[in-house]
């Protein structure tokens, strides 16, 4: 592909030849030259400018998600964005990672290949201390985590993946699953030291000034099937979505999360001795009549009633109308 000579270049080229210092037909192969840039085939590029910029753009609607659930669930003001996004080989990546730190090893099922997560110890203890209904400081020194605290920053670490499938959703569908825990990143060598990863850091503010770091790895033999899709995700954005301001951006995001509905058919009382006595094909009657309404519960809480129904082969319900109260499911 032609390189376009900078302004400089031109310059310096039409005086050279204005000064006779070089013929015309020589022109060209020196603009050849200038236009050469070293390359390592060492360490090659694998992402293009537009992967890295698309995987910008979605893992800042991941921060946002992240910074509203984790806000939410340790009841304190916790702020994430992306700081950047580049491409590094995986050796120079776990080179740079502190000890100790806490490295999530992960897969992006149906994608093949195994990605990282490290949250490190500014992140991780504040977290911890509010889960233990601390305060969310951070400690003077930095210490390995305990046995419980690894326990416990596994299961956090569940619920932080959970959200990055979310944010996933309107470009690929992935399940991630943890493979492995360990706090020792010299340990971990499961993806190749020359393999090309894309490395994604996020910066955390827990509190009111606990600031911390999460590194996410995603190697290019993981992302390779995937690619085509990041591209034109980033130049049409998903269906039903807007630039606006941040309150539209973050309804439109709320709305993509999946919530638990439940209808209660009725409900009936039996002895413990007519339970177990059961059998295929036996009747139980409910407290409910043909002609009332079925109530249906939304996260747990009861919003609609309804009437039974088919939709095609499958059993539904039609929504009658809105229920009074917002009770709690039992």
């Amino acid at each position: 592909m032609a390189e376009i000579l900078s302004q400089e270049e031109i310059d310096t080229l039409l005086t050279a030849l204005s000064t006779g210092q070089i013929k015309p037909e020589e022109a060209h192969t020196i603009a050849l030259v200038s236009a050469h840039k070293k390359y390592d085939f060492r360490r090659p590029n694998k992402f293009s400018k537009d992967q890295l910029r698309t995987l910008h753009v979605l893992h800042e609607n991941f921060a946002r998600i992240l910074s509203g659930f984790l806000s939410g669930f340790l009841r304190t003001n916790i702020t994430i964005t992306v700081s950047s996004v580049e491409q590094f080989t995986f050796d120079d990546f776990s080179r740079s990672l502190p000890m100790p730190t806490l490295i999530t090893v992960f897969t992006l099922k149906p994608l093949k290949g195994i990605a990282v997560m490290e949250t490190n110890p500014h992140f991780l203890l504040p977290v911890i201390d509010l889960m233990f209904g601390g305060p969310g400081d951070m400690p003077k020194k930095i210490r390995e985590l305990t046995d419980i605290e690894v326990s416990v920053a596994k299961k956090l670490n569940v619920k932080l993946l959970e959200n990055l499938s979310f944010a996933w959703s309107d470009v690929f569908a992935v399940t991630p699953e943890i493979e492995a825990v360990e706090t020792n990143p010299r340990f971990q060598q499961v993806i190749s030291p020359s393999e090309v990863v894309a490395v994604i850091a996020f910066t955390t503010v827990v509190g009111t000034g606990a600031r911390g770091l999460i590194n996410l790895c995603l190697p290019h033999v993981v992302l390779e099937p995937v690619l085509a899709q990041l591209s034109s995700y980033y130049h049409v954005r998903p269906a039903g979505f807007q630039e606006g301001t941040a309150e539209q951006e973050l309804v439109y995001w709320v709305n993509q999360v999946p919530v638990d509905l439940a209808v209660l058919v009725g409900e009936t009382e039996v002895t413990v001795r007519e339970f177990l006595n059961l059998q295929v094909r036996d009747i139980l009657p409910l407290n409910r009549g043909i002609n009332q309404d079925m109530e249906v519960y939304v996260g747990g809480l009861l919003r609609y009633k309804a009437q039974a129904g088919l939709v095609g082969r499958h059993l539904g319900v039609q929504i009658t109308s809105l229920a009074d109260g917002g009770e709690q499911i039992g």
